[in-house]
Protein backbone atom coordinates (compact mmCIF):
# COMPACT_ATOMS: atom_id res chain seq x y z
CA UNK A 1 0.00 0.00 0.00
CA UNK A 2 1.64 3.22 -1.04
CA UNK A 3 0.54 6.77 0.02
CA UNK A 4 -0.51 9.09 -1.97
CA UNK A 5 0.29 12.05 -0.23
CA UNK A 6 3.23 12.79 -2.45
CA UNK A 7 0.87 12.55 -5.63
CA UNK A 8 -1.59 15.00 -4.23
CA UNK A 9 0.98 17.94 -3.74
CA UNK A 10 2.62 17.36 -7.51
CA UNK A 11 -0.55 17.79 -9.03
CA UNK A 12 -0.88 21.23 -7.05
CA UNK A 13 2.76 21.85 -7.60
CA UNK A 14 1.77 21.10 -11.63
CA UNK A 15 -1.40 23.76 -11.72
CA UNK A 16 -4.32 22.12 -10.60
CA UNK A 17 -5.84 23.56 -8.04
CA UNK A 18 -5.93 22.66 -4.32
CA UNK A 19 -9.78 20.82 -4.56
CA UNK A 20 -9.05 19.06 -7.80
CA UNK A 21 -5.50 17.79 -6.68
CA UNK A 22 -7.16 16.32 -2.96
CA UNK A 23 -9.79 14.78 -4.76
CA UNK A 24 -8.64 13.47 -8.19
CA UNK A 25 -5.38 11.62 -6.36
CA UNK A 26 -8.18 9.36 -5.01
CA UNK A 27 -11.26 9.41 -6.53
CA UNK A 28 -10.29 6.08 -9.26
CA UNK A 29 -10.18 4.47 -5.60
CA UNK A 30 -14.11 4.62 -5.61
CA UNK A 31 -14.60 4.00 -9.76
CA UNK A 32 -14.58 7.77 -10.92
CA UNK A 33 -12.79 8.32 -13.89
CA UNK A 34 -9.71 11.33 -13.58
CA UNK A 35 -11.09 13.31 -16.18
CA UNK A 36 -15.11 13.23 -14.26
CA UNK A 37 -13.02 13.39 -10.95
CA UNK A 38 -11.58 16.58 -12.14
CA UNK A 39 -13.96 18.64 -13.70
CA UNK A 40 -16.56 17.75 -10.21
CA UNK A 41 -13.94 19.29 -8.50
CA UNK A 42 -12.50 22.47 -10.07
CA UNK A 43 -15.27 24.77 -8.85
CA UNK A 44 -14.25 24.35 -5.39
CA UNK A 45 -10.75 25.87 -5.51
CA UNK A 46 -9.54 28.28 -3.82
CA UNK A 47 -12.09 28.42 -1.44
CA UNK A 48 -15.68 27.56 -3.92
CA UNK A 49 -14.53 29.84 -7.10
CA UNK A 50 -11.95 31.70 -5.73
CA UNK A 51 -14.11 33.26 -2.82
CA UNK A 52 -11.83 32.35 -0.04
CA UNK A 53 -14.31 30.22 1.69
CA UNK A 54 -14.34 26.83 2.42
CA UNK A 55 -10.60 25.51 1.55
CA UNK A 56 -10.31 23.20 -1.13
CA UNK A 57 -8.72 20.71 0.36
CA UNK A 58 -11.07 20.59 2.79
CA UNK A 59 -13.85 20.21 0.17
CA UNK A 60 -12.02 17.80 -1.64
CA UNK A 61 -11.93 15.58 1.60
CA UNK A 62 -15.67 16.28 2.04
CA UNK A 63 -16.00 15.06 -1.62
CA UNK A 64 -14.23 11.98 -1.13
CA UNK A 65 -16.39 10.97 2.20
CA UNK A 66 -19.21 11.23 -0.23
CA UNK A 67 -18.21 8.84 -2.75
CA UNK A 68 -17.20 6.24 0.39
CA UNK A 69 -19.94 7.00 2.35
CA UNK A 70 -22.50 9.17 1.35
CA UNK A 71 -26.48 8.48 1.52
CA UNK A 72 -28.61 8.51 -1.76
CA UNK A 73 -31.92 7.74 0.38
CA UNK A 74 -33.66 11.00 1.40
CA UNK A 75 -35.42 9.37 4.33
CA UNK A 76 -32.17 7.77 5.90
CA UNK A 77 -31.64 9.90 8.73
CA UNK A 78 -28.70 7.64 10.42
CA UNK A 79 -26.84 7.64 6.64
CA UNK A 80 -27.43 11.46 6.34
CA UNK A 81 -25.87 11.77 10.14
CA UNK A 82 -23.10 9.40 9.31
CA UNK A 83 -21.33 11.00 6.33
CA UNK A 84 -21.72 14.21 8.41
CA UNK A 85 -20.26 13.27 11.25
CA UNK A 86 -17.26 12.06 8.98
CA UNK A 87 -16.70 15.02 7.34
CA UNK A 88 -16.89 16.84 10.38
CA UNK A 89 -14.17 14.82 12.12
CA UNK A 90 -12.31 15.24 8.95
CA UNK A 91 -12.23 18.66 9.41
CA UNK A 92 -12.24 19.66 12.77
CA UNK A 93 -8.60 17.12 12.47
CA UNK A 94 -7.74 19.71 9.70
CA UNK A 95 -8.44 22.71 11.94
CA UNK A 96 -6.33 21.28 14.71
CA UNK A 97 -3.06 21.02 12.50
CA UNK A 98 -3.49 23.73 10.18
CA UNK A 99 -5.72 26.49 12.50
CA UNK A 100 -8.57 26.72 10.37
CA UNK A 101 -11.07 25.52 7.22
CA UNK A 102 -11.20 28.83 5.78
CA UNK A 103 -9.18 29.36 2.94
CA UNK A 104 -8.87 33.25 3.41
CA UNK A 105 -8.10 32.64 7.07
CA UNK A 106 -5.18 30.06 6.18
CA UNK A 107 -4.13 32.44 3.58
CA UNK A 108 -3.96 35.51 5.71
CA UNK A 109 -6.58 37.63 3.61
CA UNK A 110 -9.12 39.77 5.42
CA UNK A 111 -12.31 39.65 2.77
CA UNK A 112 -13.18 37.67 -0.86
CA UNK A 113 -10.86 38.89 -3.30
CA UNK A 114 -12.79 40.40 -6.07
CA UNK A 115 -11.34 38.87 -8.99
CA UNK A 116 -12.25 35.25 -9.80
CA UNK A 117 -9.15 34.82 -12.34
CA UNK A 118 -6.36 32.48 -10.29
CA UNK A 119 -2.88 34.00 -9.86
CA UNK A 120 -0.34 32.68 -12.17
CA UNK A 121 1.75 30.02 -11.08
CA UNK A 122 5.14 30.61 -10.19
CA UNK A 123 8.25 29.55 -8.04
CA UNK A 124 7.56 32.96 -5.76
CA UNK A 125 3.16 31.81 -5.53
CA UNK A 126 4.31 28.18 -3.96
CA UNK A 127 7.09 29.79 -1.84
CA UNK A 128 4.59 32.09 -0.44
CA UNK A 129 1.19 30.04 0.25
CA UNK A 130 0.52 27.19 2.24
CA UNK A 131 -1.51 24.99 -0.17
CA UNK A 132 0.53 22.66 -0.66
CA UNK A 133 1.09 22.11 3.06
CA UNK A 134 -2.75 22.46 2.80
CA UNK A 135 -3.30 19.37 0.07
CA UNK A 136 -0.61 17.17 1.93
CA UNK A 137 -2.74 17.38 4.99
CA UNK A 138 -6.19 17.15 3.56
CA UNK A 139 -4.60 13.87 1.91
CA UNK A 140 -3.29 12.13 5.18
CA UNK A 141 -6.66 12.47 6.75
CA UNK A 142 -8.22 11.20 3.93
CA UNK A 143 -5.84 8.11 4.10
CA UNK A 144 -6.36 7.82 7.74
CA UNK A 145 -9.76 8.48 7.51
CA UNK A 146 -11.44 6.56 4.50
CA UNK A 147 -8.64 4.35 2.94
CA UNK A 148 -7.64 2.22 5.75
CA UNK A 149 -9.45 -1.05 4.10
CA UNK A 150 -8.48 -0.09 0.89
CA UNK A 151 -5.47 -1.26 -0.93
CA UNK A 152 -4.13 1.38 -2.81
Amino acid sequence: MRSRVEDAVHMFESGYNCAQSVFTTYADLFGMERETALKLSSPMGAGVGRMREICGAVSGMALLAGLKEGNTDPANEEGKAAVYELVRAMSDRFKGETGSIICRELLGILEREENAAPEVRSKEYYQKRPCSRMVATAARIIEEYLLEEIDF
